[in-house]
């Protein structure tokens, strides 16, 4: 009961915020946020935008030269991400503003009490963005965000993401856990865990090195991550 009782509040605030941030097509995303010692910590800021792409933003890190005019910074959104957690529990939420630094969006509460700091900042992040998704997002046109037209098409943040895909010809032997499936080879070892979603065979995922997302797509699996700013799209044999 509880939970319904939520999403009905929750529907009732994306009506009031819906509006607002669809006006917005552009997202900036700091290299590190207030909680994190080092820039990209767990890799929740490359995540991040990674996520924001996922559900239809055009998100770019603070420091990228883009030749903004910053007459027209209230055309963007800044994006952030805020550590409420205790010491057994892991808590995040995602708040959107604007230029005046009023709060247009604020997620839910995602939280994890895994004990690996990294899984659990991974969990609580996907959690919170799922109230992210929940908008459907569109961009509505009523506002365009001013680039320098002195600047050359590689700096401009309206960027074509270039793609590559890699294949990973080693099976993988999904093994059940408590919120979704970690991938082991013939070794055996663990490679890849792999969170459960709102959606259907879409996966929060976590290597040793990697931040990004597994789904099912022509019934075929794929890993996709960012490594340095380069989307990456790994075919992966998973056998369940």
């Amino acid at each position: 009961m509880k939970k319904y009782i939520y999403l009905l509040l929750l529907l009732f605030s994306f009506a009031g915020f819906a509006q607002n941030i669809n006006d917005y097509q552009y997202v900036i995303v700091p290299t590190k946020f207030d909680f994190q010692k080092k820039e990209n910590d767990y890799r929740l800021n490359t995540l991040t935008k990674f996520n924001l792409e996922k559900f239809g933003f055009t998100a770019f890190y603070q420091k990228d030269n883009l030749g903004i005019n910053y007459n027209d910074r209230c055309d963007y959104l800044a994006v952030a991400v805020k550590d409420n957690g205790s010491f057994l529990t892991t808590k995040l939420i995602i708040t959107f503003t604007d230029c005046n630094n009023n709060i247009v969006f604020t997620s839910k509460e995602g939280t994890s009490k895994e004990k690996d700091r990294k899984l659990a900042y991974v969990e609580a992040l996907t959690e919170a963005f799922e109230s992210v998704q929940a908008l459907n997002y569109k961009y509505s046109g009523n506002k365009s965000a001013s680039v320098s037209d002195k600047k050359t098409t590689e700096d401009q943040s309206v960027e074509v993401v270039k793609q590559e895909v890699k294949i990973n010809t080693n099976q993988l032997f999904a093994q059940a856990i408590s919120n979704g499936f970690q991938l082991v080879d013939t070794t055996p070892k663990v490679v890849l865990k792999m969170f459960k979603t709102s959606q259907t065979d879409y996966y929060t995922a976590v290597s040793d090195t990697k931040n990004g997302v597994v789904f099912k797509k022509n019934n075929e699996w794929f890993f996709e991550y960012y490594e340095n700013d380069k989307l990456i799209s790994e075919k992966l044999d998973i056998k369940f």
